[in-house]
C-alpha cells in the first residue's frame, strides 16, 4: 500500500494533490444509504459500510493562527503554503474548487464505545450504537511522501450522520491544546497524531459550557461564546480500536448479511495501513491475526510506559479513543501532571479508571476490548484461540515489564528497583513533589537534598524527618548508579537528561496562550511551538524562568487549570 515517491519541495497546492492517493475510500465499503454528493450533515443510524462520504463545512472567513514547521519540513512542505488563500481555504473546511486529483469530498467513520472494557450503546442517540463516531472530524485527504502515507484530517469541520446532533464544531481554546499538545508529544520521542494547521474564524463563534472565572467547580457553570476553528490533524490512519470493535460486535451478534465480511475487511485492511511493517502478506489469515494482537499490544503497552515517563494522562482513554495502530489520538481532556499524584485525573467527567498511574490498567481494558472485536475472525479455529487466549492474558505481565523498564530508565538505573522506586512514591506524595521538576534534577545527579528541593511543593525544614528520608534515599539511589568514572557520569548524565523533559505543557502554561489568542494575539501560541517541540534542551534563562518552575500555588484547584471539562 505504501508507493516509494522521492523527497521534493511542495509548494504548491497542485503539487501537495499529485501525492494524493485515498486507500480507505478505494478499498473499503462507503456506507449504502450515503449520498454521492457527501451532503450528509443530519445525524442519522450507519448501520453498515466502513465510511460515510462526507462534505466538510468550512470556516466563514478563516484566519491564520499556527502551523507546525517541523511538521512541515518533515513533509516537505514550504512554509509559505499555510499563509496562502488557497491552502488556508482547502484546510479550514472548503473542498468546493480543489486541485485534481484531490477529490472534492472527505469522509467520516463510526465506532462503537467501551468505557473501561464495558459496552456502551446509550451514548448512541438512537441506542444501537449505530450513531456514534466522527461527530465533527472529517477526513479529507490520504497522501504518499517520500514513501509514507499520511491520512489528513479536519477537526471541527462540521456536521457528519454521528454528530449526535452537535454543531460539528471545535472552538479555538481545545484547538490550541491539540495542535501544542500532539506536536509536543511528537518532540518527547512518543508515538502520536501530528499537527499541520490551525485556522479560525473571525466570525463564527460557538457556544460552550464552561467556568466561571477563578472557579473552583468541578463542573461548568456557564455557556461562553468561542470563535469556532479547525485544526488539521495528520497520522498514519485514524483507525481506533472503537471503530473494530463496532464491526466486532456487528459481526458477533450477525446484525445484517455482510457483518462478518466487514469486520474482516477493515482488520485486513489494518494490517495493511498499520503493520505492513512487522506482518508478512504470505501468512495465513488466522496467523496474521495472532501477529496483529501480540504487535498491538507491544505498542500499547510502550505507549503507556512512555506517558508516564513524561507525566502525561490520556483522562479519557475510552476504546473510542485509542489509536489501533498503538499511538496517541484524541486529546481532549488530557493533562501533564503538576505535584505527583498516582489519581491524577484532569477531566473532571473522568474517575481513578482513568487516572495517571491507572492507565496500564485502562490500556488492558482496551486491549481485551480489541480481542473481543476481532475474534469472531478466528472462532473456528482451536489451535489459533488458544494461542489468541495466550496472548490476551499475557497484556498485563508485558505492561509491568515495560513500566519496570521505563521506571529504570527515568532513574537511570541498570536495572529496576522495587524497593527504591516504591520508597520513592512514598516520599513524593508525603512531599509534594513537581514530576517534571524532580526527574530533571535529579538527571544532574545531585549529591545533596538541596537541588531536588526545587521540585518540592512543601518547604522541609532542617529537622524534618522527610529531609532525613530523602537524603538516606537519594545516597541509596546514588549506590546503585554508574558513577564510576568521569566519562560513565557524563554518560548517564546526557541517558537521563534525553529521558526526562526539562519542559511539558502543562496546562497552567496553556491558558495565557489560548486567552491571549481569543483576542487575536497568537505570539505565546509561537512561542510555546518553539519550547515545546525541543523539551530536552537548555532554552534561554528567559524562557526557563517563564516555563521551568513550580505551578503557581493560587492555580491550584482553579477550573479549567487544574482540571478541565471533555473539551469541545
Amino acid at each position: 500500500m505504501n508507493k516509494r515517491t522521492d523527497m521534493q519541495t511542495i509548494d504548491t497546492l497542485e503539487a501537495l494533490a499529485a501525492k494524493a492517493d485515498y486507500s480507505l475510500m478505494d478499498t473499503l465499503t462507503p456506507n449504502p444509504d450515503a449520498r454521492e454528493d457527501g451532503i450528509d450533515h443530519a445525524p442519522r443510524e450507519v448501520r453498515s459500510g466502513h465510511y460515510v462520504p462526507v462534505k466538510p463545512t468550512p470556516l466563514p472567513d478563516p484566519e491564520y493562527v499556527a502551523h507546525s514547521k517541523p511538521f512541515f519540513a518533515e513533509l516537505g512542505l514550504d512554509d509559505a503554503l499555510a499563509y496562502s488563500e488557497a491552502f488556508m481555504r482547502i484546510f479550514s473546511g472548503n473542498l468546493s474548487d480543489v486541485p485534481a486529483p484531490m477529490r472534492p469530498i472527505g469522509w467520516a467513520t463510526g465506532y462503537a464505545l467501551s468505557i473501561y472494557g464495558t459496552e456502551y450503546y446509550q451514548q448512541c442517540p438512537f441506542g444501537t450504537g449505530n450513531g456514534y463516531g466522527d461527530g465533527r472530524a472529517v477526513s479529507i485527504l490520504e497522501v504518499l511522501i517520500n514513501g509514507k502515507r499520511w491520512e489528513i484530517q479536519l477537526k471541527g469541520a462540521g456536521q457528519t450522520p454521528y454528530c449526535r446532533g452537535a454543531d460539528g464544531r471545535a472552538v479555538l481554546r481545545s484547538s490550541i491544546r491539540e495542535f501544542l499538545a500532539q506536536e509536543h508529544m511528537h518532540a518527547l520521542g512518543i508515538p502520536t497524531s501530528r499537527s499541520l494547521t490551525l485556522y479560525v474564524s473571525q466570525n463564527e463563534r460557538v457556544m460552550r459550557p464552561w467556568f466561571r472565572e477563578e472557579s473552583r467547580s468541578r463542573d461548568p457553570e456557564v455557556m461562553i461564546s468561542e470563535p469556532a476553528a479547525i485544526t488539521t490533524r495528520v497520522a498514519s490512519s485514524f483507525l481506533r480500536v472503537g471503530q473494530i470493535e463496532l464491526f466486532g460486535r456487528r459481526a458477533r451478534k450477525q446484525e445484517h448479511p455482510r457483518a462478518r465480511e466487514e469486520l474482516e475487511a477493515i482488520v485486513s485492511y489494518l494490517i495493511e495501513r498499520e503493520y505492513s511493517d512487522t506482518i508478512d502478506s504470505p501468512l495465513p489469515f488466522g496467523k496474521k491475526i495472532l501477529a496483529l494482537v501480540e504487535a498491538f499490544a507491544h505498542r500499547l503497552s510502550t505507549l503507556v510506559a512512555e506517558w508516564i515517563r513524561v507525566g502525561y494522562c490520556q483522562g479519557n482513554f475510552n476504546s473510542d479513543n485509542c489509536a489501533a495502530g498503538g499511538f496517541t489520538l484524541d486529546y481532549g481532556p488530557f493533562g501533564f501532571i503538576d505535584r505527583f499524584d498516582p489519581r491524577y485525573q484532569p477531566w473532571t467527567g473522568g474517575g481513578e479508571h482513568f487516572s495517571f498511574l491507572n492507565q496500564p490498567q485502562a490500556a488492558l481494558r482496551n486491549f481485551h476490548s480489541f480481542c473481543t472485536a476481532v475474534a469472531p475472525l478466528i472462532h473456528k479455529d482451536p489451535e489459533a484461540l488458544t494461542q489468541f487466549e495466550s496472548l490476551a492474558n499475557s497484556f498485563s505481565t508485558l505492561m509491568q515489564q515495560k513500566k519496570e523498564q521505563m521506571w529504570a530508565a527515568k532513574l537511570g538505573l541498570p536495572h529496576y528497583d522495587a524497593a527504591l522506586f516504591d520508597e520513592l512514591v512514598t516520599l513524593m506524595i508525603r512531599t509534594g513533589v513537581d514530576y517534571t521538576l524532580f526527574f530533571r534534577e535529579l538527571s544532574s545527579l545531585p549529591q545533596s537534598v538541596e537541588p531536588l528541593q526545587k521540585s518540592f511543593y512543601t518547604t522541609l525544614s532542617e529537622d524534618d524527618p522527610l529531609l532525613d528520608q530523602w537524603t538516606q534515599w537519594l545516597q541509596r539511589w546514588r549506590d546503585l548508579i554508574d558513577i564510576s568514572t568521569p566519562q560513565s557520569r557524563e554518560a548517564l548524565i546526557e541517558q537521563m537528561k534525553q529521558t526526562n523533559p526539562k519542559y511539558t505543557l502543562r496546562e497552567w502554561i496553556v491558558v495565557p496562550a489560548y486567552k491571549a489568542a481569543e483576542k487575536g494575539d497568537y505570539s505565546l501560541i509561537h512561542e510555546l511551538m518553539e519550547v515545546m517541540t525541543d523539551p530536552y534542551a537548555e532554552h534561554s534563562k528567559e524562557i526557563e524562568q517563564k516555563y521551568y518552575r513550580r505551578k503557581p500555588a493560587e492555580l491550584f484547584d482553579i477550573a479549567g487549570v487544574s482540571h478541565v471539562s471533555c473539551s469541545s
